[in-house]
């Protein structure tokens, strides 16, 4: 079975002014924090053994845990001195997983009806470093996959900046769903140091190791990242 990285450490700025006074993991949607939404369904899944990183309010975070007394292990990773981005996050939550279990990686602030099982039961059929969750939808940033479904760049429309790391005569566009799984060993491969995102890093890696998308954009899926979207994944958890 995998473990999972839950990302709770940033600020939430997006959300404010609910993030002035708790941290966007315990924003509610439907009168339950998106922490919750996201253990409890990890834990629905089979999932024992989780990691969650902090750095805002994490005092708050940490006792959410205690009070709850979730039937799995969780286990803290501490970012109060530094905020570290998705790559460092990994980087400084390393000694609290098992290499063995491949990993799913997690931001908080997204909620789904995306069926881990399947996620993972095609990540490792697929015997890749990582599988990146992706949708057809409109965003400004696309990451770039060819016709085999391995990624191969990454562009912002909007400064139109492309990175291709793959040349390839087709590419196709699909968004990131804030959701991978990655075979542990990945993170030997980080060579980044400190905050640093993971896009950039996938695609350097992508040049010798295949990484792969798993397609989902049947699946509900709301990105909690602004207070217009609360309700909106409160309307879609009820259908």
């Amino acid at each position: 079975m995998f473990q999972a990285f839950i990302l709770a450490a940033g600020l939430g700025t997006r959300l404010k002014p609910l993030t002035d006074s708790l941290p966007k993991a315990l924003v509610e949607v439907n009168g339950v924090s998106l922490l919750e939404h996201n253990i409890n369904k990890l834990i629905d899944f089979g999932c024992k053994h989780i990691v969650i990183n902090v750095h805002h309010f994490p005092e708050m975070i940490i006792e959410h845990i205690a009070n709850k007394h979730y039937p799995c292990d969780i286990f803290i990773s501490d970012e109060t001195d530094k905020l570290l981005d998705t790559g460092g996050g990994l980087l400084n939550a390393k000694d609290n997983f098992d290499f063995s279990k491949d990993i799913l990686i997690h931001n908080v602030d997204i909620v789904s009806k995306i069926d881990f099982n399947e996620f993972y039961n095609y990540h490792k059929s697929n015997k890749t470093l990582a599988t990146l969750a992706v949708s057809q939808r409109e965003t400004s940033r696309y990451l770039l996959f060819d016709k085999d479904n391995f990624l191969c760049g990454w562009e912002n429309t909007k400064t139109n900046e492309r990175i291709i790391s793959n040349e390839r005569t087709e590419l196709f566009p699909f968004g990131f769903s804030g959701i991978q799984f990655i075979n542990p060993e990945l993170i030997n491969l980080l060579k980044n140091k400190e905050s640093f995102p993971i896009i950039p890093e996938y695609l350097k890696i992508s040049t010798h190791h295949p990484i792969s998308s798993f397609v989902h954009s049947k699946d509900i899926w709301v990105d909690v990242g602004r207070v217009e979207s609360i309700e909106k994944a409160e309307r879609l958890l009820n259908t």
